[in-house]
């Protein structure tokens, strides 16, 4: 069956559909990673979003039990070059295609996804939205162009309640804006007693649990949309160690007077080379977002900036100049991904370890 892909600039792509067809409008937005497709359908960084892959093929090693980064998927479109319904690997429990109509996510293959991403890496992220072949484009172009971006990503995809995820070690309540289990896996993996709190949590609750650090994870959107988090680690920051990652650290660089700003089409992979300043050495990370911290805006704040990509100079890191707080824009957790940046977990645990005096 036929399906088309519609952006906002009038553009029309037809495609062959698989997934489900609950079309809904998302940002157009591209990922380079050569794997790690189930991965980045569960990020929840991804809500609102409609991902296309750079890399030709897709689905060849299935979906499995294990590599999901969240239990619901987020993402409101899946687009690829072409699609493999015949997957082989050891580990493989289902095909995409059975996985995308089991979580009601549509998405389109067979159409030219060069030719897309460089009209976005032209031009920029576009609303979009995939449809049935006689629908009626001009108007689907029309109601793209009326629509706004969500602005309450973070409100759907964070924990609803508390809930603990018990340990012997470092007590560490992690404000969830999305986050991926990577994150929590890392942390457990080091023996922390975790406390999943709602974004929305205020500091007095948390501070009330007596934590040796705060971590803030990742999350979709614009972090300016998530004031109440930022009023919140205002007041974190002087309390405990702080430790952010993607949105985190956005909302970090806000929280102590920086300003960010939305990239033209994102950096959405798992091949970005990031050099820390400190020590010169590069690191290939994988990276999930499409604002960045303005590196001038830190000249009037306590911040630092600590790693910058060398693609295009934005800021991937700052270090609070009289607090032990610190976060980076890549993920250090991968999934999928390269682990060259893993040590900054224990970096987070170091400084908990010296600064124990906060809790």
């Amino acid at each position: 069956m036929e399906r088309l892909l519609i952006l906002e600039d009038g553009s029309c792509y037809r495609g062959t559909a698989f997934g489900s067809d609950n079309f809904q409008i998302g940002e157009l937005v591209f990922n380079t990673s050569m794997t790690g497709y189930q991965e980045i359908l569960t990020d929840n960084s991804y809500c609102g979003q409609i991902v296309m892959m750079t890399y030709p093929l897709i689905g060849n090693y299935g979906v499995n039990r294990d590599d999901n980064e969240s239990i619901v998927p987020a993402v409101f479109g899946f687009v690829v070059k072409d699609y493999c319904d015949e997957p082989n690997n050891w580990r493989s429990q289902e095909t995409l295609d059975t996985y995308l109509k089991r979580e009601n996510i549509p998405g389109i293959y067979g159409i030219d996804t060069r030719a897309i991403t460089r009209k976005l890496r032209d031009k920029g992220t576009m609303r979009a939205t995939l449809a049935n072949v006689d629908a009626d484009v001009d108007a689907i172009v029309k109601m793209l162009q009326e629509t706004d971006y969500l602005h309450d990503q973070v409100k759907r995809v964070s924990s609803q309640k508390i809930f603990p995820i018990p340990n012997r070690g470092k007590k560490v309540v992690l404000m969830d804006f999305g986050a991926k289990l990577g994150i929590v896996r890392e942390l457990s993996k080091r023996g922390c007693d975790l406390i999943v709190v709602p974004y929305d949590t205020p500091a007095d609750v948390i501070m009330g649990f007596h934590p040796d650090g705060v971590m803030l994870s990742n999350g979709p959107g614009n972090p300016e949309d998530v004031q109440v988090a930022i009023d919140t680690i205002q007041k974190l920051i002087p309390q405990t160690v702080v430790f952010g990652i993607c949105l985190g650290h956005q909302l970090i660089s806000l929280a102590c007077g920086a300003k960010t700003y939305k990239l033209k089409f994102g950096h959405r992979g798992a091949n970005h080379p990031v050099m820390d300043l400190k020590t010169g050495k590069v690191e290939i990370t994988s990276q999930n977002h499409g604002f960045a911290v303005d590196i001038d805006s830190l000249k009037n704040t306590r911040l630092e900036m600590t790693h910058q990509a060398l693609n295009d100079k934005s800021c991937e890191g700052v270090r609070h100049k009289d607090y032990p707080c610190f976060s980076v824009q890549f993920h250090p957790e991968a999934s999928a991904g390269p682990l060259d940046s893993g040590h900054l977990f224990d970096d987070f645990m170091e400084l908990m370890e010296k600064e124990d005096h906060y809790a």
